[in-house]
């Protein structure tokens, strides 16, 4: 039975990385036209999850976390708008670094590692379910 708790501890951990990480996409997709609202100061600036692994003492399994969320350096894309309220003295405004083709990209790649991890999930329910049949 220790080994079925292992399996969904795996398998749980890697559901909440993937949920923080469409979390993330989604704020990013959200904010992929937000400029700054002043000349001189940034747009919104992409962020990236970093993912880390861990070995659950309780469970003696290999686990997996978003330890924490970067900021992505890519330098800021420039549009020519002088009415801008962003715009700096040539005219011209930062806009985010957000390529939101990417995001769906991201956002798609999360959604299956979500849906994978929850096809093992019931798998090993179903396991269990059936070492108890046996045992019956």
């Amino acid at each position: 039975m220790d080994d079925l708790n292992t399996a969904l501890a795996i398998s749980a951990s890697g559901m909440r990385a993937q949920s923080g990480r469409i979390r993330i996409v989604a704020e990013n997709l959200a904010n992929a036209n937000s400029t700054a609202s002043a000349p001189g100061l940034d747009p919104y600036r992409r962020q990236v999850p970093v993912f880390s692994n861990y070995v659950d003492r309780k469970s003696d399994a290999h686990l997996v976390r978003m330890s924490r969320v970067e900021l992505d350096p890519t330098a800021f894309a420039l549009k020519f708008d002088p009415s801008h309220p962003a715009a700096d003295a040539e005219g011209y405004v930062r806009l985010p670094n957000v390529n939101p083709l990417i995001e769906m990209m991201d956002l798609r790649e999360a959604q299956r590692t979500y849906e994978a991890n929850l096809g093992a999930l019931d798998q090993v329910r179903s396991m269990a379910g059936a070492t108890l049949r046996i045992l019956e």
